[in-house]
């Protein structure tokens, strides 16, 4: 697993989205994986201002989705599709045909998130996977304890994730689903490479148990100890808990710098 230390929230966007276009230059409709929340948001802009400048074309690539809502009408504008349709799709210059995701309004919801995982396989893999870590070393919605073969399924959410998420709902908890579609932790380390972004000091804890901790299903995140592609992106103080902070701070400084992330 790699570590990368940046400045900040800025730095870490912009170093994941030159990854990024590096990856669409090379194979131009590469399927990427994307993540919401606030995390990912400077990589998603700084993906969009290369677009935007003819750095890259992405008029080829393909979006694949990490999770979404069990219930809520892919309309809805909080619904996991909306706003990544709003933040990665229209500043990308990409219509919903390139856009793949789980059907969380299925009347049989195992069977739409098997036919999530086959289809993922049949479109060849995800090439990068974007992943932000809850405070619990959560990613995607594989809380502690998930399995670490586990696909892609349905999951509970618990009481404070759905009061959590009750701003993006107008504040009333009543209208957030009570169940997700993730993909799992097996499904997920099947990408091509794995790419994680954690800033801010809330997530120190998570970060160094992912990193220097023991691969454990209490936290979930460690599991990418095991991919042989993982990137791990961190500003100061996210990597203020970090034993070896000091050997990732020398060691991506003295890589080739034809080498990337």
């Amino acid at each position: 697993m790699e570590v990368v230390i940046v400045p900040d929230a800025e730095a870490g966007g912009e170093l994941i989205a030159e990854a990024m276009a590096d990856l669409l230059r090379r194979k131009p409709d590469a399927l990427l994986g994307v993540a919401t929340g606030s995390t990912p948001l400077p990589i998603y802009e700084a993906l969009a201002a290369k677009v935007s400048s003819g750095a890259v074309d992405a008029s080829s690539a393909r979006i694949a989705q990490l999770d979404e809502y069990v219930g809520l009408p892919a309309e809805h504008p909080e619904s996991y599709r909306s706003v990544l349709r709003r933040e990665v799709l229209e500043p990308l210059g990409l219509g919903m045909a390139a856009f793949m995701g789980p059907d969380g309004t299925a009347e049989d919801v195992q069977a739409a998130c098997e036919a999530y995982d086959k289809a993922l396989a049949e479109a060849g893999g995800v090439d990068l996977q974007l992943l932000g870590i809850g405070t619990d070393g959560h990613i995607g919605f594989n809380e502690p304890c998930s399995s670490l073969a586990s696909r892609t399924r349905i999951k509970t959410l618990t009481e404070q994730t759905r009061v959590d998420n009750a701003r993006f709902f107008e504040g009333e908890i009543e209208q957030v689903p009570h169940h997700v579609i993730t993909q799992g932790i097996g499904t997920i380390l099947e990408a091509r490479h794995l790419v994680l972004l954690a800033t801010g000091e809330g997530k120190a804890d998570a970060v160094a148990a992912t990193v220097e901790g023991p691969v454990a299903a209490v936290c979930p995140a460690s599991a990418l100890q095991l991919h042989p592609h993982a990137t791990v992106v961190v500003d100061e103080a996210a990597a203020s808990k970090l034993k070896l902070a000091d050997y990732f701070r020398h060691t991506f400084a003295n890589k080739p710098g034809w080498q990337g992330i």
